[in-house]
């Protein structure tokens, strides 16, 4: 008994002691650990947030070099490489990852959006197409689907965009009606110069069923049927917009003009366009009924004072430039200098302008060119805005 005591006498302090070693150990090492891998993390983190990306990545990488296993440094590293523009190496860190096989399912899921990131930045949208679709069912998915969205719109797949909208109006994202008219509108503009102007028409007229508010089905589809000689239909397809008072009428003005005239509807068109003229004032709608008047037998000063009454509701140059046209000021080369010096100033307020990124044109376009917008050029010329 007492042999036993004296044993437990002896080996407490034995144990006690190689506790307290064991714990020294792993206190050394563990300050080992924190003066190599975070100083080498916050000496990058402050390259980074001085704008010095070429140190950050150093230091990042002698941070992975010491850690290999640390995700988070390779996530930062990829990062900053696609900021650069090395997409290259981006996407071999973000495949190193996805190798991992002790990556958590959140971490894995993160890597495979980064690197659909890296090849949407890299242009190379098959393979981010295929990248962003092993996200669906994770908490990247609403992301996904409209990367995806943007690349078909991107590369003019419209059948594949509209599945990609409707699935996000499903998830409960916004509607995506309007911009779902917008693939059929296109849909019709590429069968109509393949020929097809029947398929075209039917394509249109299932995106007015669908979306009857949305301007650009009606004036795709009257200017379709003008052009296939079907000037009633075309007329009546045009006039809705401006019987219902559509934003959009102006940009109808002189494809209703053509249609009146050929269907004969001179006197109606004209009272529809003098309405819509008074609720709502345009220089392309003033044109359509300075043509219009001259058709019905209207001299040239009565039309020409049709601008007078423009200018009088609205400054415009453009106005001021067809008043000038026919006007009786002189000689003929008194007129033209100052006609031509007008015309040129006014020129560039008779463009459309993107109110998102301020691109403009001559044409009204629906989908920017220079920022991709959908519905972003106003129905009306600069000048007007």
């Amino acid at each position: 008994m007492e042999l036993d005591l004296i044993w437990i006498l002896i080996g407490l302090p034995v144990a006690f002691g190689l506790g307290w070693l064991a714990s020294r150990l792993d206190l050394r090492q563990l300050r080992i650990d924190n003066r190599q891998v975070p100083r080498a993390y916050f000496k990058g983190l402050n390259f980074l947030l001085n704008e010095q990306q070429d140190k950050a990545i150093d230091s990042f990488i002698e941070a992975v070099q010491n850690d290999p296993d640390t995700s988070e440094l390779h996530f930062a590293l990829g990062n900053l490489f696609r900021r650069r523009g090395e997409y290259e190496r981006a996407v071999r860190v973000h495949e190193h990852l996805l190798s991992r096989g002790d990556l958590s399912a959140a971490d894995r899921q993160r890597a495979q959006n980064a690197l659909a990131k890296d090849y949407v930045k890299a242009g190379l949208l098959d393979r981010a197409e295929e990248a962003l679709k092993k996200l669906e069912g994770t908490s990247f998915e609403g992301q996904a689907r409209l990367a995806r969205l943007a690349i078909y719109e991107r590369s003019r797949e419209w059948p594949q965009a509209r599945a990609v909208a409707e699935q996000l109006e499903l998830s409960g994202e916004v509607s995506f009606s309007v911009r779902k008219a917008h693939y059929l509108c296109e849909q019709a503009r590429e069968l109509n110069a393949q020929g097809d102007g029947a398929g075209a028409a039917k394509l249109l007229q299932t995106a007015i069923l669908q979306v009857s508010d949305a301007p650009r089905p009606r004036l795709l589809l009257g200017q379709l049927q003008l052009n296939m000689g079907q000037a009633a239909e075309a007329c009546d397809t045009l006039s809705h917009l401006f019987e219902t008072g559509s934003v959009a009428a102006p940009l109808a003005a002189t494809s209703l003009v053509r249609a009146s005239q050929a269907a004969q509807r001179i006197p109606n068109t004209l009272s529809l366009l003098k309405s819509h003229y008074a609720q709502s004032p345009s220089i392309d709608v003033m044109d359509a009924i300075v043509s219009l008047e001259k058709a019905n037998q209207a001299t040239d000063e009565e039309a020409r004072h049709r601008y007078i009454e423009h200018l009088q509701k609205q400054p415009s140059l453009l106005a001021a430039s067809r008043w000038l046209a026919g006007a009786d000021l002189g000689s003929e080369d008194t007129r033209m200098p100052v006609q031509k010096a007008l015309e040129q100033a006014s020129r560039p307020l008779a463009r459309y302008r993107c109110a998102a990124c301020g691109f403009e044109a001559k044409e009204h376009h629906w989908h920017c060119p220079g920022c991709q917008a959908w519905d972003s050029y106003p129905p009306r010329r600069v000048e007007e805005l």
